[in-house]
């Protein structure tokens, strides 16, 4: 059981069903206006926490940041959807109270830090459900939308060895044999009359030539490496909503409205 000491550590805590299950964290202890005594506690559940739904605080129990409920998950989640206005009409509390099994008796309204005057005028019958007071809530469904990461693909990198033909000018040289006359002169009279008069003599000379020489080398030329980039981009999604209309029955006329959101608003400020 929750002690009053508790009571401050458990906003904000986790809240877990019997078996463990996380069920959403918790946002307001609601008190007794009669006793002061913690009787609710608000969850938030639903779509993204959308939604706030009533638990007793009978049962429950504080460990660390973990409030541990006297409910399972699916019983709290399924709960009346009341308002989360900071108070509780008895016939809210009534409506909660039958919901868990609880006995609602002579029970006063609960609230987070103001007493419940009941609004004077006619009480309404709600043939679906309990004793409403001079208003009629209407209601709709809207769309939760939102976002889940999953795998779409994936992609590697792989390296494999082609051969092309490549084609490279080169520039060669070679030698090529020139013949040279001179006349004789002065200079070359001693050469020109060394040896005998008249004989058979050869002279030999060797050519050189370049050729073109081809090999290949590992040369690295750039790294790749995969990576990753977020696209955004909208895409259109819906689905069914319902939503309440208010139909007044008056002299066999029947009138039709969509009642607008601020009437609404009107008709819950009314509850208080």
């Amino acid at each position: 059981m929750i002690t009053q000491d508790q009571l401050r550590a458990v906003v904000g805590a986790t809240a877990y069903d019997r078996a463990g299950d996380k069920i959403g964290k918790v946002g307001q202890v609601y008190y007794d206006d009669a006793t002061d005594q913690p009787t609710w506690v608000t969850v938030n559940t639903g779509f993204f926490g959308a939604q706030e739904s009533f638990v007793p605080v009978s049962g429950a129990e504080l460990t660390g940041d973990r409030v541990t409920l006297a409910y399972d998950k699916a019983t709290v989640k399924d709960a009346p959807k009341i308002a989360e206005d900071g108070h509780l009409s008895p016939q809210d509390e009534q409506q909660l109270y039958r919901y868990y099994g609880v006995d609602y008796g002579t029970g006063q309204a609960a609230g987070r830090d103001t007493a419940y005057d009941d609004a004077p005028g006619t009480v309404g019958h709600d043939t679906s459900g309990p004793t409403t007071d001079t208003a009629m809530t209407r209601s709709e469904e809207q769309l939760r939308v939102g976002t889940q990461t999953q795998v779409a693909g994936t992609a590697r990198l792989r390296k494999h060895v082609v051969t092309e033909h490549q084609q490279v000018s080169v520039p060669v040289s070679h030698e090529e044999i020139t013949l040279e006359r001179e006349p004789i002169t002065e200079v070359t009279r001693g050469a020109a009359y060394d040896g005998p008069a008249i004989s058979e003599e050869e002279h030999e000379v060797t050519l050189h030539a370049e050729r073109p020489v081809v090999d290949t080398e590992a040369v690295a030329v750039e790294r790749v490496r995969l990576g990753t980039q977020t696209v955004t981009e909208q895409e259109t999604v819906g689905g069914q909503v319902r939503k309440e209309q208010i139909e007044l029955d008056t002299d066999g006329r029947d009138l039709r409205d969509d009642v607008r959101g601020d009437v609404r608003g009107d008709v819950r400020g009314d509850r208080r």
